[in-house]
């Protein structure tokens, strides 16, 4: 069942505890200073199982604590930094490009990496970290033993091998989502997300604004975190290092952008970092190029500052574009970075499901389907204050792909449509779909854990429908929607009438009785007797009785159906059957659960004000047992009336 919220303002500063006992960090701490013991955590033990999921483990590995691994170990050196990350045996360069950009951060670092924690005072083994996940705060507890080699860690692991905060950071991290293996191959803006709870937009440098620079370089004085990547036309291309010293399908953070003054003209340039620590851009700019010896020396310190062989290095903006294909920015607000103005946003979030055989509809290309997607009413009222329209971000999400993994599930491919919707409250039905076409959409349909898109509307009543691409698969979803001014969303559910679908007729005299009334007595006599007794066991098991003794209103308890209650259940049998006839369009014999809930909404669209339920509900397997029941008294009777 969907869930609405509508936030504005501050997000919740307080985290949720996620530890499986419900004890907090600072609980568990205590406990174990008191106890004189070192924290083990119940909830990501130091075994096989929490690294990998689909393999053994290929080395012998030794979980070891930072004090069993050096001498003086520290949670921090110095400052967090961006040097403090290279990356392991492990493909989540996408993790480790978001923390380095996370890093440039120091607000939202802060956020991530609680400083009440060191290796000196009140020290147990135990460390904890911050997440964003599906508009929550989660603190995530770790022990502090890591899986090393010969007395060396395989995985993220800081350049000073006494610092060991991005190493807990990761295994943080790898808990929330199951395991370590969990974390190979992503986009760094999940990551990035996750550090801020921020909102994401994808830049193609080959199609992008010729203003692209001066969007990147707002971005980052607004505190936004960016990342880029080369793409791959097969997996044999992943990570393969290029001539030029880049790596293909390889997640890299930017750092700094810069405009130079070089032969007497401006160049901008692009600091880019490799989370590897090592492998740089070997063209023009980098580290030791001839381009830097005409720029001013003054210059040139402040923008080189001791540049090393450490995975940074600086490239000029063109050939930036010319060599990778996407960037990836994630901002705090939804502020659009092609223009000065700052809004303030509200706020409008779902949750939902996809569902098979109920809401797991598909794209538009399935028609037939489509329309019983969950739907979505926006109700844009003002403008924006500087326009005659209203700014609207769409953000769909799919919810624990990365822990669904283990299990054989991945990403989904998601998108989604705006409709201006119809004047009823209504769920729209397929014919509506069939003749409209949608007022905004997702550019395209992709595997990716969150689509986003920016578009500006007219003041009025919309609909929102999320799908995934192929019908009638499953998945957990997240909605959030940015409005400048309040949208009032609501959710339209298909209700379907129940209890009231049919009316029970009025008791008529035996002497009133038409030629079907009395045929249907002498049924029922045939029924009720000690002979026929039996045929009835069979025909119905007691959970189908108390089906029938619920659907005619039974209430005085005798478990025994009367002659009009016999009678109201042999009308509604008939109905049944019926709009099982009318609505089993592809003559199957069988009533999908399609077909079913536009069989159910046309029965029920004049009974609609008493007791209605949700269209998931059991009557799909009711129905057919209704239909059975119908043919088995045809077949074992001689009643004339078919």
């Amino acid at each position: 069942m969907p869930l609405q919220s509508t936030l504005s303002g501050r997000r919740s500063i307080k985290a949720e505890n996620t530890q499986y006992d419900g004890r907090s960090f600072e609980e568990l701490r205590h406990e174990c200073l008191q106890n004189g013991v070192l924290f083990e955590d119940p909830d990501f033990p130091a075994a096989d199982s929490s690294l990998y999921y689909s393999q053994s483990v290929p080395v012998n590995i030794e979980w070891k604590r930072p004090k069993e691994l050096c001498d003086n170990p520290k949670f921090i050196v110095g400052n967090a930094d961006r040097t403090d990350i290279c990356q392991g045996q492990l493909g989540d360069c996408w993790l480790l490009a978001a923390i380095a950009s996370l890093t440039l951060k120091k607000d939202a670092m802060a956020r991530v990496i609680p400083h009440d924690q060191d290796f000196d005072h009140r020290y147990a083994g135990i460390f904890h970290f911050q997440f964003w996940q599906h508009n929550k705060w989660l603190d995530v507890v770790v022990d502090d033993r890591l899986p090393s080699v010969r007395n060396q860690l395989i995985l993220l692991h800081s350049a000073s091998n006494n610092e060991f905060w991005s190493a807990l950071l990761e295994k943080a991290y790898a808990k929330m989502h199951g395991s370590y293996e969990a974390l190979k191959g992503g986009t760094t803006m999940e990551a990035m997300e996750d550090f801020t709870g921020g909102v994401g937009e994808m830049y193609e440098t080959k199609k992008a604004p010729r203003n692209l620079f001066s969007i990147m370089k707002k971005a980052l004085d607004r505190g936004s975190m960016m990342g880029c990547s080369i793409d791959i036309t097969s997996s044999a291309e992943s990570e393969a290092k290029t001539a030029s010293g880049l790596v293909k399908g390889h997640a890299y953070s930017i750092t700094g952008l810069e405009e130079v003054n070089f032969r007497g003209q401006k160049v901008q340039l692009i600091r880019i970092r490799n989370p590897w620590g090592q492998v740089e851009w070997n063209g023009p700019w980098s580290d030791k190029s001839r381009e830097w010896n005409y720029v001013d020396s003054a210059e040139k310190n402040r923008i080189l500052q001791n540049s090393a062989e450490d995975g940074e290095f600086w490239m000029e903006f063109e050939d930036f574009k010319r060599n990778y294909d996407k960037v990836e920015i994630c901002n705090m607000t939804p502020d659009s970075l092609t223009d000065d103005t700052k809004r303030h946003w509200e706020v409008s979030l779902f949750e939902g499901n996809w569902i098979r055989g109920s809401t797991a509809g598909g794209c538009r290309n399935y028609i037939d389907t489509f329309w019983t997607n969950p739907q979505f009413k926006l109700l844009l009222e003002d403008a924006d204050d500087d326009d005659d329209v209203c700014s609207v971000v769409i953000a769909l999400m799919q919810k624990n792909r990365r822990k669904l993994r283990k299990e054989g599930l991945d990403l989904e491919t998601i998108g989604f449509a705006v409709y201006e919707a119809p004047e009823d409250d209504d769920q729209a039905g397929k014919d509506f779909f069939r003749y409209h076409a949608s007022k905004a959409r997702s550019r395209t349909y992709i595997n990716l854990r969150e689509v986003s898109e920016r578009f500006t509307l007219p003041p009025g009543k919309y609909l929102l429908v999320p799908t995934t691409f192929q019908p009638h698969h499953e998945a957990d979803f997240l909605v959030r929607i940015f409005s400048e001014k309040k949208a009032s969303p609501s959710l339209l559910l298909l209700m379907l009438c129940y209890a009231c679908l049919f009316q029970p007729p009025m008791p008529t005299q035996p002497e009133e009785e038409t030629d079907e009334e009395k045929g249907l007595r002498r049924l029922f006599n045939q029924l009720s007797g000690e002979v026929k007794i039996s045929i009835m066991d069979k025909l119905i098991s007691k959970m189908l009785l108390k089906f029938f003794l619920d659907i005619v209103n039974q209430v005085d308890n005798t478990g025994k159906l009367e002659f009009q209650e016999f009678k109201v259940f042999w009308e509604k049998m008939k109905k049944w059957i019926m709009l099982f006839l009318s609505f089993d369009t592809d003559r199957s014999g069988k009533m999908s659960s399609y077909e079913l809930r536009i069989a159910l909404k046309a029965a029920g669209k004049s009974r609609i004000a008493h007791y209605r339920i949700l269209y998931n509900c059991i009557l799909l397997r009711n129905t057919v047992f209704l239909v059975i029941c119908l043919q088995f008294i045809i077949e074992h009777t001689d009643y004339p009336h078919v």
